[in-house]
């Protein structure tokens, strides 16, 4: 069973160490989520503490999914946004750690993301994932719509560009 939960500031400080984990085990597995190999669960913290700061000002939904009290997964949705932009939402970072994939995670992250920034009135979410990775294809899956594909847009963690692909859902009411 898994629970999936939207944390505090507090709770995503206590989560840090999992958090670190989880972002680790998908870099070293190959996710291009912003981060190069070699890649530890030290080298995330800094990244994370960032998060939970985002998190702490309301600018950041972190949340997580966890499994006998171990987070297994995470996602955000960045909604703090421009003054011309306050029905959109950025969804960034979906990470399932690759011990708990297949199982429907990715779905429930996303669903909680997406309601709830419904709920502060978002209508429109927006990501990138790498071209040809797992990832994407996930989000078509979710309902999401394949804006277009940027080539050499980031790095694969192990070297070597890769283009990336650009989602919208449109979710709530306009």
């Amino acid at each position: 069973m898994h629970d999936i939960s939207l944390l505090s500031a507090e709770e995503a400080r206590a989560a840090i160490p999992d958090l670190c984990d989880v972002l680790a085990d998908c870099v070293n597995g190959g996710a291009s989520v912003g981060f190069m190999q070699p890649y530890g669960p030290a080298d995330a913290e800094p990244y994370w503490q960032g998060v939970v700061d985002s998190v702490a000002t309301g600018a950041t939904l972190l949340f997580v999914a966890k499994t006998e009290e171990r987070i297994v997964g995470t996602v955000q949705v960045g909604i703090a946004q421009m003054p011309n932009q306050p029905h959109r939402g950025d969804l960034k970072k979906l990470l399932v750690h690759r011990s708990s994939r297949g199982g429907g995670l990715a779905r429930l992250l996303m669903t909680a993301a997406e309601r709830e920034a419904a709920k502060l009135g978002k209508t429109l979410l927006v990501l990138d994932t790498a071209t040809g990775s797992d990832a994407e294809a996930i989000y078509p899956r979710l309902g999401w719509e394949r804006a277009g594909v940027i080539p050499d847009y980031a790095l694969w963690p192990e070297g070597g560009f890769c283009a990336t692909t650009f989602f919208y859902k449109r979710i709530g009411e306009a």
